[in-house]
């Protein structure tokens, strides 16, 4: 058995099986890694392993998509897409900083015409 410790999350450590997805891992231990598609689609999942890199298998096609070298380079991996081999140290930006650095668009506003504002023919 390996353990993923959750730093985000308190600190909260799980226990898994090697070669276990850490998605998956964070779902069922309720370790708290944010995700929607759970696929490689959306880049939610976006974490850094802080210790025991050398614990994940490799980089995979889908997160060159949403990741850069450098990115890489310091740790962050997408948890839907990372096997761990050994033991795993885990952070990610809480939601609310997410939403908080991701600028929202202004609702656009709909121009309509209504029956009062056409001409008369």
């Amino acid at each position: 058995m390996i353990q993923v410790t959750f730093l985000t999350n308190g600190g909260k450590v799980a226990s898994a099986p090697a070669d276990s997805n850490l998605l998956r891992v964070s779902l069922r231990e309720q370790g708290g890694i944010p995700f929607k598609c759970g696929g490689g689609l959306c880049g939610t999942c976006k974490c850094r392993i802080e210790a025991g890199l050398e614990h994940t298998d490799a980089v995979k096609p889908k997160e060159r998509k949403h990741l850069t070298e450098e990115q890489f380079k310091a740790g962050y991996r997408m948890a839907c897409q990372t096997f761990l081999h050994g033991d795993v140290s885990v952070s990610w930006a809480p939601l609310a900083e997410r939403r908080a650095a991701v600028p929202r668009a202004e609702p656009a506003v709909a121009m309509t015409t209504s029956a009062q504002d056409k001409p008369e023919p």
